[in-house]
């Protein structure tokens, strides 16, 4: 019997976790901590900032609509501020009273009223098919602004839908399940702290905005954002790959519409009224279009998170230079020519613009891929997030 033994091959070193589980984990807990911070915020802040917080919400929501189209499905829009419009009124009237001799209404359930303002603008979107799938780049982007004055025209005309422009309508307060977004129903404190109006709006707001983002980001992972982004890249590549071109243009207008439409639902409850604008530069105008493009594009176009910091500067910078020139008199003038906090905004933001389009064109969300633990993608919409 021969002495040689036969040696079984040693075992393999446990490798360690690999770094990009690590970062998945850090990044993971990250999102958490600001969640809870977002939840505990109205027990510390009063009224006004709250306030401010919600109007960030609203353009939080509107930008991961618009980045969707602009930045993963490469299409042009400047008819943000309609869908708006869109999502305002179908609130406002699907919720409205019926017996109101003034307006119209149908007294649906405003939670129901909410997922109808959505679909009438998803649907309106869908309607823009046909124009959308012909047209791309800057054509696109002037035949979508044309959407912004057939508002203008409709919130002066349909006044049993809008009210007007002189008095517009009260939308119906918000409630869900019976639970009253007022400060009218059941009493509740937390942490000594009363939860009225104020705190309530911003709970819904922040549930509406995570939602928003969670849908959004299984979109651009899913085979529909894979389908966007080829479009966007070369649409005759796409085709012959069998993605239809038509219907991903159609599908990605419909999607943004969607997220506009709610972003104006929640405009017309942070108002609490429906007003039509008397020109073109308004709640619902050309204005307003411009702010949301500037988002998505300080932002990062195609970032999700991106959209959500792009709307903390453009909507939010003019919430806190409100509050803070309110108790230091800063930016009090009044008349022409005078430094308000809207127009030292819009300084600043079309400022950040300049800079991002010269020396960042990924936006802030370039900044973040640098500054974070660098990994490589594995998966190709992996470098769109």
């Amino acid at each position: 019997m021969s002495d040689t033994a036969v040696k079984t091959p040693a075992a393999a070193p446990t490798a360690p976790p690999p770094k990009r589980d690590r970062g998945r984990l850090l990044k993971a807990l990250a999102w958490v901590a600001l969640l809870v911070v977002l939840l505990a915020i109205p027990l510390y802040l009063d009224a006004a900032w709250l306030k401010a917080g919600q109007y960030m919400m609203i353009g939080g929501v509107g930008a991961i609509g618009l980045t969707l189209l602009v930045g993963q499905a490469g299409q042009l829009s400047l008819a943000h501020a309609f869908f708006l419009l869109a999502g305002a009124t179908g609130y406002t009237v699907l919720s409205g009273p019926a017996d109101d001799e003034r307006v119209f209404g149908l007294g649906l359930d405003p939670g129901l009223s909410l997922v109808g303002a959505v679909v009438i603008a998803a649907l309106l979107g869908l309607a823009f098919a046909p124009v959308s799938g012909r047209l791309r780049g800057i054509y696109l982007g002037v035949a979508s602004l044309s959407l912004v004055f057939l508002g203008l025209y409709f919130g002066q005309s349909a006044e049993t839908l809008t009210g007007g422009t002189s008095t517009g309508r009260t939308p119906e307060p918000f409630s869900l399940f019976g639970f009253p977004f007022t400060n009218d129903g059941p009493e509740i404190e937390l942490m000594g702290v009363p939860i009225r109006q104020a705190e309530r709006l911003w709970y819904l707001f922040l549930l509406l905005t995570v939602l928003a983002f969670v849908v959004a980001k299984a979109a651009v992972r899913s085979r529909v954002g894979r389908s966007w982004r080829a479009v966007r890249d070369n649409e005759a590549a796409a085709s012959v790959m069998g993605v239809s071109v038509t219907r991903a243009k159609a599908g990605a207008f419909a999607v943004s519409s969607a997220y506009a439409g709610l972003a104006g639902a929640m405009t017309v409850l942070w108002f609490d009224i429906l007003k039509p604008d008397e020109s073109e530069f308004g709640t619902y105008g050309i204005n307003i279009s411009i702010a949301f493009l500037a988002m998505v594009i300080i932002g990062g176009l195609g970032s999700v998170p991106g959209a959500l910091v792009g709307a903390l500067i453009v909507n939010g910078l003019p919430q806190v230079l409100s509050l803070y020139s309110a108790d230091l008199g800063w930016f009090s003038g009044t008349g022409d020519g005078a430094l308000t906090p809207i127009l030292v905004s819009s300084f600043v933001y079309g400022a950040a613009i300049i800079l991002v389009v010269l020396f960042e064109p990924g936006g802030l969300a370039a900044i973040g891929r640098r500054i974070t633990p660098a990994r490589k993608p594995h998966l190709p919409e992996e470098q769109d997030k």
